[in-house]
């Protein structure tokens, strides 16, 4: 029972480490716009995607997915 209970909870640890995304790849335009890329790595990438910001004093409003995909 030990043994299953342990083989459950790393296969759902491996599991969220798998399709878990993070934030990275901040770029800022001239415009005081700013894209932010959504990684992930389920399926390698194929849930990826590009936010467009408005940047202001109080961080980032206004994000719109893209349409494309990076």
């Amino acid at each position: 029972m030990k043994k299953m209970a342990k083989l459950f909870v790393g296969a759902m640890i491996l599991a969220a480490a798998v399709t878990a995304c993070s934030y990275g790849g901040v770029a800022v335009t001239p415009s005081n716009k700013a894209i932010v890329m959504r990684n992930d790595g389920f399926l390698f990438g194929i849930l990826r995607k590009a936010y467009v910001c408005d940047v202001s004093d109080a961080g980032l409003s206004n994000c719109q997915a893209s349409a494309e995909k990076p």
